[in-house]
């Protein structure tokens, strides 16, 4: 039994859809925790076991693992909450306390570059993300963390505007290469991990993508492929928190965002090499012409 939570996200979905297409003539029964369960698309819903609530509630978790083999964790983006802390082991704690009751044996997570960097404490939501890590861990299952740098898809946000405007915005040096990876390759990552549970002990899983990239080159790479020129403008700490705050962000994760940004362009991502391990196959390129210029297009 795999329990998986945020079913309905960008990332959940995609591992739900791995699973399920390749679950076909196999004995893996698949449970989602879920807040709203017509969400679920009525493909999936026949197919899975749905328990309903929030994945912070312990009664829910409670139910989510009894006879669990492994879970796959993503603490949901609580952009309200009083601190960053609370926000990820704080949600955690009831599931914490849950994979030892149950004893399930295997978890996998969705977290961050930066462990081992000088500027991992002082990283905002990474550093947060982290000590999350370092919660399920104690548990004693064995856990691997997915350390991602930033998602190619977190560009979705900007559709209208470099639609309209040909613009998108970030805060890092136009020329600072980093990398970046799509958020279908970390699905895949997890589904790989909770299908096969041979491994032991606790680590990371870095998700890097083919190639780092900076602002400059994904500029390019967007005018290419749209067909019509993109830059990218870049934006300072304090007109990102403006831009936050408008949003309605809370100011603890305000300043989280901020933090993680600011550590990004200092290094943050910049610590683990790539290989043939670490390296994921969907291309900057790749990821706009197949997901991006769709987007655009609707």
């Amino acid at each position: 039994m795999i329990v998986i939570t945020t079913p309905t996200g960008r990332i959940g979905s995609r591992l739900l859809h791995i699973l399920l297409n390749e679950a076909s003539g196999r004995d893996e029964e698949l449970r989602v925790i879920v807040r709203d369960p017509d969400k679920l698309p009525d493909t999936v819903r026949p197919h899975v076991d749905v328990v309903t609530g929030s994945h912070g509630d312990a009664e829910v978790i409670d139910r989510a693992f009894a006879d669990a083999d492994a879970v796959f964790w993503v603490p949901p983006v609580d952009r309200r909450a009083p601190s960053v802390d609370a926000a990820y082991s704080g949600f955690t704690r009831a599931a914490a306390k849950a994979l030892t009751e149950h004893g399930v044996g295997h978890a996998v997570g969705v977290s961050a570059l930066g462990r081992g960097t000088d500027v991992a404490g002082r990283a905002g939501l990474v550093t947060a993300s982290l000590a999350m890590d370092d919660l399920i861990a104690s548990t004693g299952v064995a856990y691997r963390a997915l350390a991602n740098p930033s998602f190619m898809d977190n560009l979705l946000w900007q559709t209208a505007s470099i639609r309209d405007a040909g613009i998108f915005t970030d805060t890092v040096a136009a020329d600072r290469k980093a990398p970046m990876a799509a958020t279908r390759d970390i699905a895949a990552a997890a589904a790989r991990l909770l299908r096969d549970r041979s491994w032991t002990g606790t680590g990371e899983v870095p998700v890097l993508g083919p190639e780092d990239l900076s602002a400059n080159d994904m500029a390019r790479i967007m005018s290419d492929v749209l067909g019509r020129p993109v830059r990218y403008a870049r934006q300072s700490f304090d007109a990102f928190r403006a831009t936050l705050a408008e949003q309605g962000v809370g100011e603890a994760f305000v300043e989280g965002y901020v933090d993680m940004m600011r550590s990004k362009d200092e290094g943050l991502d910049d610590g683990v090499p790539r290989t043939p391990g670490t390296a994921s196959p969907t291309s900057f390129r790749e990821w706009c012409e197949q997901v991006l210029k769709p987007a655009i297009q609707a």
